[in-house]
């Protein structure tokens, strides 16, 4: 494919997911009915179709209009490039540049306009990052960095570097963490990789492992990560600790891929129902990382930014309290609850704590960290409560 090909197939993509459909059903539809484009060819065309929706409002505007020819017209002038270039009509590429496509953008009517922020969120948006606000919008309109989390329970991290550089994926350290790595080159040879194939590395984010990190493990200790989801916190425990490790999710299809998982990663993790979970209680800690906007991760999936709705995160945050309360209950004396989400938003994150310490006595908090998103990997938040009075 031409590179103005590519971009046509981007703009019929675009199109299709602005009329409803899912970005990845899209993109999946499309490679089936194009078998002809190669690799390079599907991963150039997803990577111009993920920078049209992290950056969807500012391209719209440079573009003139909420279309996928509008959009990809606006990425083509964000980046300096002369749309006619593109637009030409030749080698399946786009038609060529209406009068009206040509005239000059017009200039962008709000900061969250010019950011990518949707306007109704932006003024929380900007209270919870402060001064680092645009900065951190900065970083949600690029692509995503992709890190690993070298598996203890089967490598070093220095091995593990040393694995991967050999088929050809190049990492280095991650400040975030001491399992973390960056990966600089060969990111998509990772899940056909020996080295993911044998248990030595997982994809995760730097943060998301720098979570783990935080949390009071000890062998010998009962845990339950109780908004297991598809595991990657529970495997990142497993490899810190002799512990006995439970997980749960209140949709067990999420966790249907986490007993191959854990085979793969030498790690002993116990799925259990909701009823098992009450009858296995107290536990020593119990770790919610909870459903949450997902703000911290929208680069990775940028239409959650553009679907969230205020209805929908006062949802989320009814569910967030319902999950800190429930889970407080299956702590034991002396036990500690770990509050964690992928949000860089006050009221998921801080305004929990403490609405949930208002609501229940006997708790202290004794630890908490945030991660921001312009700083090197996805924003992440936790904390960590202590029970100082009898439990379950």
């Amino acid at each position: 494919m031409t590179p103005a090909a590519r971009q046509q197939a981007a703009i019929e993509i675009l199109d299709l997911i602005l009329d409803g459909e899912a970005a990845e059903k899209a993109l999946t539809t499309w490679g089936r009915r194009n078998r002809y484009a190669g690799s390079k060819d599907r991963a150039a065309v997803r990577d111009h179709v993920f920078s049209a929706l992290r950056c969807r409002r500012s391209f719209a505007v440079l573009g003139g209009s909420q279309t996928g020819r509008g959009l990809v017209l606006g990425a083509l002038r964000a980046d300096g490039i002369e749309p006619a270039t593109v637009f030409s009509g030749q080698g399946y590429g786009p038609t060529p540049l209406t009068e009206a496509e040509a005239e000059d953008p017009e200039g962008f009517a709000s900061d969250a306009e010019r950011l990518d922020i949707p306007e109704w969120i932006w003024p929380g948006f900007a209270t919870s990052l402060g001064a680092e606000v645009e900065a951190a919008a900065k970083a949600l309109q690029t692509r995503a960095p992709v890190h690993l989390r070298a598996n203890l329970l089967r490598t070093t991290r220095d091995a593990a570097i040393a694995a991967l550089a050999e088929e050809g994926i190049i990492c280095q350290p991650h400040a975030a963490s001491d399992t973390a790595l960056d990966v600089t080159e060969g990111a998509r040879r990772i899940r056909n990789s020996e080295s993911f194939a044998e248990g030595l590395v997982e994809l995760q984010d730097a943060a998301s492992q720098a979570v783990v990190d935080l949390l009071p493990l000890a062998d010998g200790m009962r845990v339950l990560d109780y908004c297991a989801g598809g595991g990657g916190k529970s495997l990142a425990m497993a490899a810190r600790a002799k512990i006995s490790l439970f997980a749960h999710d209140a949709d067990p299809n999420r966790m249907q891929d986490l007993p191959l998982r854990a085979q793969r990663a030498g790690a002993d993790i116990t799925c259990l129902s909701e009823d098992e979970v009450t009858r296995k209680a107290p536990f020593d800690l119990v770790l919610c990382d909870a459903p949450c906007s997902g703000s911290g991760a929208w680069r990775r999936a940028p239409e959650g930014k553009w679907s969230l709705t205020r209805d929908k995160l006062d949802q989320i945050c009814a569910a967030q309290r319902q999950i800190l309360d429930d889970a407080a209950a299956l702590v034991g004396a002396k036990g500690h609850l770990a509050y964690a989400t992928c949000s860089m938003l006050d009221e998921e994150n801080s305004q929990q704590i403490q609405g949930f310490l208002g609501r229940n006595e006997g708790w202290v908090e004794s630890d908490q960290a945030a991660w921001q998103v312009h700083n090197g990997t996805d924003g992440f938040f936790v904390t960590v409560l202590t029970r100082v009075s009898p439990g379950c």
